[in-house]
């Protein structure tokens, strides 16, 4: 895995991501509940602050979890939740360790279908059915990682040109289109709400 990802809006941190699938999953895991930008750079700021140019399962899921937290809590902190994505971070490469001995691109490398594939993420900790489709479409999108019927297993977000996720963020243009999208959403939800639907 080597290409150039463009989701944090920053070379360094994008670089890391389109070279290193760990980062690239604790990304998606980090984005919720502040802009993507910030959750896509804590990759880059975590391996920084950890001394090193990439991320590893087994130093993440190893390390005590208080001074884990207090790494991600440092400022600028990764997110704006530092002491529970800390949490689920760690959960994460455990969870990796234990069935994919570390390797974060075993969980896709041999998925024979889009189904299977959607299967193995959703079972990641932190990652539910829509960060997994929402993920599945990034790998088929930007990553080159299609198996069969993998548009279909994304769901809306593996329609091509869609803008509907981090999956189709190919550089500032495509980001505005995106949180367009993601506005229009709220404030369609926000609408079926107020009316009582």
């Amino acid at each position: 895995m080597d290409v150039t990802l463009h989701l944090a809006q920053d070379p360094e941190a994008d670089a890391l991501l389109g070279r290193s699938p760990l980062a690239a999953l604790v990304g998606m895991l980090l984005d919720q509940q502040i802009p993507m930008e910030w959750a896509f750079k804590g990759p880059a700021t975590i391996a920084q602050r950890l001394g090193t140019d990439d991320l590893d399962a087994h130093e993440i899921a190893s390390h005590a979890p208080e001074a884990f937290a207090a790494l991600l809590s440092q400022k600028p902190a990764v997110h704006r939740y530092p002491g529970s994505m800390a949490k689920r971070i760690q959960q994460l490469c455990q969870y990796l360790v234990e069935h994919y001995d570390g390797d974060a691109e075993a969980v896709w490398k041999d998925a024979a279908t889009g189904k299977e594939l959607l299967k193995r993420l959703a079972e990641l900790p932190g990652f539910g059915k829509q960060k997994a489709q929402i993920f599945l479409a990034l790998l088929g999108k930007q990553l080159g990682v299609q198996p069969t019927g993998w548009r279909e297993a994304a769901g809306s977000y593996g329609e091509p040109k869609s803008f509907r996720s981090v999956a189709d963020i190919t550089g500032p243009e495509s980001l505005v289109k995106v949180r367009a999208h993601k506005q229009e959403m709220k404030a369609a939800a926000k609408a079926a709400k107020a009316t009582g639907k």
